[in-house]
């Protein structure tokens, strides 16, 4: 299987564009105000539905005071039937306009995570700074749904309490400025209060989240080594842990949902008093004991009864973005820590586009001077590290572990850059502009090569047009894996390799190179490790007769399969400062 391919198809992660890496992470950073503009027509829609109630109220007073005035009912069939037209336009709108809120905020939803799981797949696998895969799958698949309440609601219903009280505002200021002056005190004391809660109410969802990760990211880990806790007869303390966390996230989750009420209890509070002062000096001004507060006349039935109408609408904006106060709390500790996904780290070289192969012949492969370090880590792994490997040559990395085998053979395949020096493939140097082009013509070998549920077959082929089923047949027989596809037949296999041993795991890894005939340069990392004798012969023997007439290099500290090797380079700490040693097989 060629590397390009090995990215690609790598567990949880997405097919990734020709785009940077940076560009993923900014068009996760931007998510907010992206999503905000997308949703202009949405929140236009509802802000019009809403708008509307200022002629219903208006229809409505006249019409009442008509009656008080002797008109009989012939004469409010007219404003009925405006009232009922406009309340069934007014459905439409806000109607056409939530749907239409729902669909943009899923598809900027869509958009996030395809961009943070964009940067997942090209961050480089040695960066320790990696986040966890539970901590992944909890923040793209389970906080990253708080989003979409964050842009649906949210978000409109702000816009919506910006421009609603205006305009209702300013209806009512001709008629008289002392109800207009009352609503304008009572409205700014809502969203201040409203904002002292909402930073309570951010720090304690962002929290919440937290410990929902930590919790999910635990989970995970266990049920990998469950078999190990049963073996060290740690159920019970795995389980009292997982118990601690789950109360831990219960106690969080409460105190979010507490300060979402005391939110909603503010606003009803002063919404109630606002509309209760208006209504007192309305009925007030009507039975003629207060004169002022109209411009100097008074206005009757018909003009109070339109304020009296506006008053609780100019205040329902209001309260919509108070009970969507919680979702904007959630929504941008999401983002964040979908941001913090797409944040910066070491990355592949390049990019995993696809490209054409090379051609047929055996590559090359040199390190001049590299220096390098792991990401977060302040001591250098290698210091002037040169390496040369003829085209077709069969070496040994051959070190102890931690010694720095795999991080040569990540950067020789691009999977990281280095921090000075030149890394060049076939005369080439291994760059951004030319990764792809170099990498298109590689086989990894993991040491614990992933396979995916499903059958042998498929595991081979990886959806790959050019691999059918007969020469993923073929490629298993190569592997000395025949036998095994035929006692197995189309059964599929399990995540993770469930059903198959070690050395026949390796062996489908085999398989896969197998069935890559264009692949010229053959990266196997520790191949034999955790294999039996007998095993690791077998393992062995294959790899060696599939890297014929391919450059092979071989991380290892099996001393066995370093011998069969054309040439044994060691790596210590002494070579890395001045060179590597080497020796013949």
């Amino acid at each position: 299987m060629s590397l390009a391919t090995a990215i690609r198809t790598a567990p949880g992660t997405t097919p990734a564009s020709g785009s940077a890496v940076p560009d993923a992470a900014r068009g996760a950073k931007a998510g907010s105000a992206a999503g905000a503009r997308s949703l202009r027509p949405a929140i236009a829609l509802q802000i019009a539905g809403a708008l509307l109630w200022l002629p219903q109220a208006g229809l409505l007073a006249l019409a009442v005071a008509g009656l008080v005035r002797g008109e009989g009912l012939a004469d409010m069939v007219l404003p009925a039937g405006a009232f009922a037209l406009l309340g069934v336009v007014r459905a439409l709108l806000e109607a056409a306009g939530s749907r239409l809120a729902f669909r943009t905020a899923r598809g900027e939803l869509m958009r996030l995570r395809a961009a943070a799981a964009e940067a997942l797949a090209l961050g480089s696998p040695l960066d320790t700074r990696r986040p966890a895969s539970g901590l992944v799958a909890s923040a793209l698949a389970e906080q990253a749904e708080a989003v979409v309440p964050y842009l649906s609601r949210f978000v409109p219903a702000r816009r919506r309490a910006t421009l609603v009280p205006l305009a209702i505002l300013a209806c009512v200021l001709p008629f008289s400025w002392v109800a207009a002056l009352i609503l304008a005190v009572a409205a700014p004391l809502i969203p201040l209060f409203m904002a002292l809660i909402g930073w309570r109410a951010k720090a304690a969802s962002e929290a919440q989240l937290i410990e929902l990760g930590g919790m999910n990211a635990f989970l995970l880990d266990r049920l990998r080594g469950l078999s190990t806790i049963r073996s060290f007869g740690a159920v019970e303390a795995t389980a009292t842990r997982l118990r601690a966390d789950a109360e831990s996230l219960r106690q969080r989750t409460m105190a979010v949902l507490r300060i979402a009420f005391l939110s909603s209890a503010v606003l009803e509070l002063f919404s109630a008093l606002g509309v209760a002062m208006v209504a007192v000096y309305v009925g007030f001004h009507l039975l003629g004991t207060i004169g002022f507060g109209s411009w100097g006349r008074d206005f009757g039935l018909g003009e109070g009864l339109f304020i009296l109408l506006v008053a609780p609408a100019f205040f329902e904006p209001l309260r919509e973005l108070s009970a969507a106060w919680h979702d904007r709390a959630a929504g941008q500790a999401a983002l964040e820590a979908i941001e913090a996904l797409a944040g910066e780290g070491a990355r592949i070289v390049g990019t995993d586009e696809a490209m054409p192969s090379r051609g047929g012949h055996a590559l090359a492969v040199r390190l001049d001077h590299v220096r390098f370090r792991h990401a977060g880590q302040p001591a250098l792994l290698f210091d002037d590290l040169s390496l040369d490997i003829a085209p077709g040559e069969h070496v040994a990395l051959f070190a102890p572990s931690g010694a720095g085998k795999s991080s040569v053979l990540a950067l020789v395949a691009g999977l990281v850059a280095p921090e000075g020096g030149r890394v060049s493939v076939d005369g080439e140097a291994m760059d951004a502009g030319s990764a792809a082009r170099l990498r298109a013509p590689m086989a990894y070998i993991g040491q614990q090569p992933h396979i995916f549920a499903g059958t042998l077959r498929s595991n081979v082929s990886l959806g790959r047009a050019d691999v059918d089923a007969g020469a993923a047949g073929r490629a298993l027989v190569a592997a000395r894996l025949g036998k095994v596809a035929g006692v197995r037949g189309p059964a599929p296999i399990g995540e993770g390799g469930r059903g198959l041993s070690g050395g026949e795991a390796l062996r489908l890894a085999l398989a896969r190179l197998a069935a890559t005939p264009q692949a010229r340069l053959v990266l196997a990392d520790e191949p034999t490790a955790h294999l039996d004798s007998g095993t690791a012969r077998e393992v062995g023997d294959a790899l060696i007769e599939l890297a014929q007439g391919r450059t092979l290099i071989v991380a290892t500290h099996d001393p066995a399969l370093a011998a069969r090797m054309d040439r044994v380079i060691r790596l210590d700490h002494a070579a890395q400062q001045q060179g590597v040693q080497e020796q013949g097989a």
